[in-house]
């Protein structure tokens, strides 16, 4: 923010600064160049001004002269070895001045590069630029920045005929500005070794993860990593083309069996995400089925909407987890009617769940299939982690192990379509539909969106596949997730954070402005390390903006702590409603009501091990997560068809590592097997 301040003092002396606008600005100053990643994307453009360019220059020779002389050089050497540097690259970072001088370098050079990338286009443009400094004002001879302003001396392409392109795709992104429905990507990168923690463009730049999908961590738990890596060994990397052209392979096989065996139903299939899923499935079941109609909650995802849209079947829109209304409309229909109830467990953005059971009951009675997308629940829910349908009956699923056979009357069994992805809580990618073997088998012979689409990986589906293993065999981070969600929503309500209620793990803050949205998560990442996106309209309907935040079992309760201050502090700064404000206004999307219902959380006392004292412990500063090693070797074994049995690696060569200062340690703990190898 503190940047975009500084360039408003310009906008009135520089041509490219005042006739840009400010939200175009703030993307090219917080974003890095693709080409020059320890510059933004707005210092690269500068290097093509006539002013700011040798001004860059300058400034850069002075950064170098300042730092960077010791850099690589023998005076690195030199560094004080009372202060614990040894001259090695991985020690420069240890060093205030060394790391200076190491990114002062990296900045000079990189500076350099962009100034030598423009040099040929600059020469080519010379002669037309002489000519030009003579009618045009001296500040902008040669400036790029300044050709909006003298347009009229320079045709344009469509100036020959025909559509300006360009135009059109500048007016249809400032709609998106103008009602600050404009989606601005952070730099985050998740660290395996530090969850949930991640760094931002500059690596040593690190922020908390507070609204990440991977619900559960998975995308660091150790069995999973360690299968990707030995299924990259043994099968490469790609899939080598769509199943249909390369074959489907024991992996996808596995995945699928594990997925039905999950669901308790008949078959799986696997697609390459859970949007594609969702839209291939339904856009096929609408176009086969004579006459088919569609009855969809109003807030269902897109990736539904989508489906329904393109099978071309008629579609009718029911309010949101209303019965009444649902069975209105069903009632229009004669029973023999095809008809698909189209519904979610878990709604992300909002945190409610659907009525699984009645809207069964309401099946039934109307002659209608169930779709029930459970991308936000599976992994989540149930003994095993089988979704909402499952923890329904929790006592009747957890009695039954393992078997992969349905129990009839529960609440799954009755579902007839499950769809779910494998990017969220099992850390992964990809998506899948269960159900029965004909419907499973019918999707995979007609749907395009499965038949003309390259297969995962077979890494990919190993992973996915030890995650959802591993989940099955172990409830305790499901059981820490619930925990630390009702930590910071009881928090949240202590602070009157308004949080919008719901009886999951998703904990919406409402808001209520899209600017004032983004302004809050700008403001928690610049002030307090904290990455939270806000959520906008189409995802929220406008006027319903907020920061939605998740919880993982591997934040600890200082964390939790420490974002219900920072939050605070933001709303206290911005002046952001809070729930007694909201309340004062009759209340706005579930938050501040005069008569507000209980909600009951999905997860009770007992299924979480409160009352028994089984519940996982919480987190403290410095602990570690608990990796469960009897699903860790019930995982293991699963793959010892395909991968062999795991056999632990050898501990590296004490004198091999002595030998070579590695900067990366997994690189050396590789040496001993590659020596081994080769010889």
């Amino acid at each position: 923010m503190d940047k975009l301040s500084n360039l408003a003092k310009f906008k009135a002396t520089c041509p490219y600064l005042g006739r840009t606008k400010t939200s175009t600005l703030r993307t090219l100053c917080t974003s890095a160049s693709p080409r020059f990643p320890t510059v933004s994307k707005l210092t690269e453009k500068a290097t093509k001004c006539p002013v700011m360019g040798p001004a860059l220059q300058i400034r850069s020779k002075q950064m170098v002269a300042g730092y960077a002389s010791l850099a690589g050089s023998a005076e690195f050497a030199k560094i004080p070895e009372h202060q614990g540097i040894k001259p090695s690259a991985a020690d420069a970072q240890k060093c205030p001045h060394a790391s200076k001088a190491l990114a002062a370098a990296r900045m000079a050079e990189e500076f350099a590069h962009a100034k030598k990338a423009k040099t040929s286009s600059k020469a080519t443009a010379a002669s037309t630029s002489a000519a030009a400094a003579k009618s045009a004002p001296a500040a902008a001879t040669g400036c790029p920045f300044h050709a909006a302003s003298t347009s009229e001396a320079k045709p344009k392409a469509a100036s020959v005929g025909g559509f300006d392109y360009e135009k059109f795709y500048a007016e249809e992104l400032e709609k998106k500005h103008q009602d600050a429905s404009y989606r601005y990507f952070n730099n985050i990168n998740r660290l395996a070794n530090k969850f949930p923690i991640a760094h931002t463009g500059n690596v040593k730049d690190e922020v908390e993860v507070w609204c990440a999908n991977d619900y559960l961590g998975m995308g660091n738990n150790p069995v999973v990593l360690e299968t990707m890596h030995r299924t990259l060994d043994t099968y490469g990397h790609g899939a080598g083309g769509t199943r249909n052209i390369a074959g489907n392979t024991g992996m996808h096989l596995a995945l699928e069996e594990e997925l039905a065996s999950l669901h308790r139903k008949p078959a799986a299939l696997v697609f390459s995400s859970c949007y594609v899923a969702n839209d291939a499935t339904l856009a096929t079941l609408g176009s086969k089925l004579p006459g088919c109609v569609y009855f969809s909650d109003s807030m269902n995802h897109a990736s539904m909407i989508q489906g329904m849209r393109h099978s071309g079947a008629k579609r009718v829109i029911f309010k949101h987890n209303d019965l009444e209304d649902l069975e209105m409309k069903l009632a229009q229909y004669p029973k023999e009617t095809p008809k698909i109830i189209a519904f979610e467990s878990v709604y992300s953005m909002c945190g409610s769940v659907g009525p699984i059971k009645e809207i069964c009951d309401l099946a039934e009675q109307y002659g209608a299939l169930t779709f029930l997308d459970e991308v936000h629940a599976v992994g989540l829910y149930g003994p095993r982690g089988a979704g909402v349908a499952e923890h329904l009956d929790y006592d009747i699923h957890k009695a039954a192990g393992q078997s992969p056979d349905p129990i009839k009357g529960t609440i799954m069994d009755r579902i007839d379509i499950i769809t779910g992805t494998l990017g969220k809580a099992y850390g992964a990618v990809g998506g899948y539909i269960a159900g029965s073997t004909d419907f499973v088998d019918m999707i995979r012979s007609y749907a395009s969106g499965f038949i003309f689409t390259t297969s995962l990986p077979p890494a990919n589906m190993a992973g996915a596949r030890a995650s959802i293993s591993y989940q099955k065999e172990y409830n305790g981070d499901r059981q820490l997730k619930q925990l630390n969600v009702r930590d910071l929503k009881s928090r949240f309500e202590a602070l009157d954070i308004p949080v919008i209620p719901g009886p999951s793990h998703i904990v919406p803050v409402l808001v209520g402005d899209a600017a004032l949205a983004r302004h809050a998560s700008d403001t928690l990442l610049a002030k307090h390390n904290v990455y939270v996106q806000a959520i906008n309209y189409p995802t929220v309907a406008r006027g319903e903006e907020r920061l939605r935040f998740t919880v993982t079992p591997g934040h600890n309760v200082e964390q939790i702590a420490r974002l219900a201050r920072a939050v605070d502090q933001t709303f206290t700064e911005l002046g952001i409603k809070r729930t007694s404000d909201w309340r004062k206004l009759g209340g706005h999307a579930g938050v501040g009501l005069a008569d507000p219902k209980e909600v009951e959380p999905i997860w009770n006392d007992a299924q979480l091990g409160l009352l028994d004292g089984t519940a996982p412990a919480v987190l403290h500063p410095g602990q570690k997560r608990v990796v469960d090693q009897r699903a860790v070797r019930v995982t293991r074994e699963k793959f010892n068809d395909l991968l062999g049995p795991y056999v632990e690696p050898a501990a590296p060569a004490d004198v091999l590592k002595a030998e070579l200062p590695l900067a990366d340690p997994t690189l050396a703990a590789s040496i001993p097997a590659a020596v081994e190898a080769t010889a």
